[in-house]
């Protein structure tokens, strides 16, 4: 494999930490905004800053005739709109770590349907990822329902949002696109977020505009950091990193939630926390680590 730049190497390490941190930055601004309007806000902002910086660069971004717009909505009902909207009612309901390592199954489930759906080979390693994933999840259940206060259904939420990107994931790999990969992302969140504001609107309270000033600093780390410059980056690495390389950048996402939001949030992970995390870490690592071919 050939060695990372010092460049690739800054860029996945901030990516890496981006993403992390995310998790128990979104758990702070819940304490003062409801869920989806936090989530809509905050995603509508970040794709216009998305557009702005794209345009700037050049690239295309209105889609052309109906089967470009068709592919934006396919595409971002469970790339986006699922995902979004389920992992944030998923943080609402558990700890900030927690929440990341129930969300970073996904790849786990990905490979799974893509077996079960698409006939791809199942082997031993998928086997074993499923099986660690299993753990995983049971040791966050069985604490969650030890504690009067735990909230099992946030479970439910998370690894219905983990599917839901699972599922965009095999249709994303399959689908001929004309549109740029960026114009799809900025079009997929702002409609997203279209969607989402309504939802907000509907069933949740208004909101009001007297919040803290940390609150304050979620709100804009979530519209620059995570659905900015997180954007960003990934782009600009996708194209370059070996699959073995971002594999072990996405392992690396939930350890940095967890250990975290005992910082951010005041959120000390269980034992249970850190069994599951490793049991996702060791499904994740089966699943997206190949080994290197004879001669390689």
């Amino acid at each position: 494999m050939t060695p990372l730049s010092r460049r690739q190497l800054i860029g996945l390490v901030l990516l890496t930490l981006m993403w992390g941190l995310n998790w128990p930055v979104m758990k702070l601004a819940l304490r003062e905004i409801s869920p989806l309007h936090f989530r809509g806000l905050t995603m509508g902002l970040g794709a216009m800053v998305l557009a702005g910086y794209f345009a700037a660069q050049g690239i295309r971004l209105w889609p052309k005739g109906l089967s470009e717009w068709r592919t934006v909505l396919v595409l971002g009902g469970p790339n986006i709109l699922g995902w979004h909207a389920l992992s944030i009612i998923g943080v609402a309901h558990l700890p900030a770590g927690r929440a990341a390592i129930l969300g970073f199954t996904m790849p786990v489930w990905t490979v799974l349907l893509g077996t079960l759906l698409y006939r791809e080979q199942l082997t031993a390693r998928l086997l074993l990822a499923v099986v660690a994933v299993l753990c995983g999840i049971g040791l966050l259940l069985w604490n969650e329902w030890a504690q009067l206060a735990g909230q099992p259904v946030g479970i439910a939420w998370m690894q219905g949002a983990a599917l839901c990107w699972a599922v965009g994931t095999i249709w994303m790999r399959r689908a001929q696109l004309t549109l740029p990969a960026e114009a799809l992302v900025v079009w997929m969140m702002v409609l997203s977020a279209a969607v989402i504001m309504l939802l907000a609107w509907a069933l949740e309270p208004s909101q009001h505009g007297n919040l803290s000033a940390a609150i304050w600093v979620s709100l804009v780390w979530s519209v620059l950091i995570n659905y900015g410059a997180a954007q960003v980056v990934w782009f600009a690495l996708a194209r370059e990193l070996p699959a073995t390389t971002s594999a072990m950048s996405v392992m690396a996402v939930p350890l940095i939630g967890t250990l975290s939001a005992p910082l951010i949030v005041g959120e000390w992970p269980h034992w249970q926390d850190l069994a599951a995390m490793l049991c996702v870490v060791v499904a994740i690592g089966a699943v997206l680590l190949r080994r290197p071919k004879p001669g390689a």
